[in-house]
């Protein structure tokens, strides 16, 4: 997960549920053809047609035809929700992990269980963190595409010229807070969050709450539970970094704190993967290390996506499973996430040549592979949650930037969240 936008999902739901239509007309007979909307652009879609060319040299039945649909994923679910309404959908689209429960509903989707639970298939090779996106009340509606978790990439040379030791696998936030405020001066700052209040800014702080033991819903999704004082304690640490110790970056669009970092001037930031590619241009003496700690709690969190399928027809449908059982196999997950600086998709991956090269080529990117064993939890699976996230990511927003005290923050944020849980029933 990049930051990405998600507000429209609720108004986009209503109209996936009532579309109708078949798709594309079903072949009878004949080379199948099978679309794939894919979002990729530049290096990343150049590998999305190589692949497709080589499974069609392999499977002359199946034409497997890459369109972008929309060169921007943010769109994508719009994007199908348009072409379903005038009765088209494309065979398999990349669809973000957030718009399962929506999806879920929709009739078109395929369910992948069967599929997935097929001998041979190795649905258990993949991380608990990307099943757990994949499913929604019992229906597969994906089949992983992306996966990352966010650790801490700090500034080598600036921790040295600080005289601080590099973090250790068992710092706590204490930690991370005193190596903040020593990090900090002579224009640079020792940590940076984004205060978009959007998901962005809501996801760095679920880990927290689940490293205490806390959780974001009650047990059965009806109200907020994420209004405890751990909960407060945490936010107030973050409040007392950016408002006291002056040694957080507070970027209220998000864009800037990479590129801050990538230029020195900031000395740890809470980021994914996707940000070591840009890093290492930059040449840059970096480390990454795992998030801190609550009490020998390491958690993180998980962004998956996801492959769909939608149903055009039986043989259109089958001929789609083939081809993403066959995309996600060990070899293929190498060249379409390893090859583009992503973490693989299944266990089996690391254990090829490819995925050694990998870790060479991108120093570091072991520890976030590691790290997916402690993405233990998934966010709510319910179509509410983007609007819901809202709330906390305002709250956050309005605490750090804004001096709202923490418990006052989560305590409204809870209340209009509920009421966002209430209308969705």
């Amino acid at each position: 997960m990049r930051a990405r936008a998600g507000a429209a999902v609720l108004v986009l739901a209503a109209g996936l549920l009532t579309a109708c239509g078949g798709g594309g007309a079903e072949q009878e007979n004949g080379p199948i053809e099978i679309t794939w909307w894919h979002g990729q652009v530049e290096s990343q879609a150049k590998v999305i047609e190589e692949l497709a060319a080589e499974y069609g040299k392999a499977h002359p039945d199946v034409k497997v035809v890459p369109a972008v649909g929309t060169t921007n994923v943010d769109e994508m679910l719009q994007k199908v929700q348009a072409v379903l309404a005038g009765g088209k959908a494309p065979d398999i689209a990349y669809m973000y992990g957030t718009w399962s429960p929506v999806l879920a509903r929709t009739p078109k989707v395929h369910d992948l269980t069967a599929t997935v639970n097929a001998p041979g298939f190795g649905w258990d090779d993949f991380w608990p963190s990307e099943r757990a996106v994949s499913e929604v009340d019992g229906k597969v509606v994906g089949i992983p595409a992306i996966v990352d978790n966010l650790a801490v990439i700090y500034n080598k040379k600036l921790f040295d010229a600080a005289g601080l030791a590099y973090p250790e696998k068992d710092w706590t936030w204490d930690d991370f807070r005193d190596a903040a405020k020593k990090l900090t001066g002579g224009g640079v700052y020792g940590t940076a969050y984004p205060v978009t209040g959007t998901e962005d800014t809501v996801w760095r702080f679920w880990p927290h709450l689940w490293q205490q033991g806390g959780e974001i819903l009650s047990p059965d999704g009806k109200k907020s539970a994420f209004n405890t004082p751990q909960a407060v304690a945490a936010l107030d640490l973050w409040s007392a970094m950016a408002r006291q110790d002056k040694s957080v970056y507070l970027d209220q669009n998000g864009e800037k704190f990479l590129p801050l970092f990538q230029s020195g001037k900031i000395g740890m930031v809470i980021a994914g993967p996707w940000a070591l590619l840009d890093i290492i241009d930059h040449k840059i003496s970096y480390g990454v290390q795992i998030l801190p700690g609550t009490n020998g709690d390491h958690q993180t969190i998980a962004g998956p996506d996801n492959w769909v399928v939608f149903d055009n027809g039986a043989r259109r449908t089958k001929a789609a499973t083939d081809f993403l059982t066959w995309l996600t196999r060990p070899e293929q997950d190498a060249r379409w996430t390893l090859g583009l600086g992503n973490l693989p998709v299944r266990k089996a991956t690391t254990e090829l040549p490819a995925y050694r090269k990998f870790t060479e080529d991108f120093p570091g990117i072991d520890v976030f592979t590691a790290n997916l064993d402690n993405a233990k939890k998934a966010r709510p699976q319910l179509p509410a949650y983007p609007e819901f996230s809202e709330k906390v990511g305002n709250a956050i927003a309005q605490a750090l930037v804004g001096g709202t005290p923490a418990q006052e923050a989560l305590t409204r944020a809870a209340t209009e969240g509920d009421r966002v849980l209430e209308r969705s029933r």
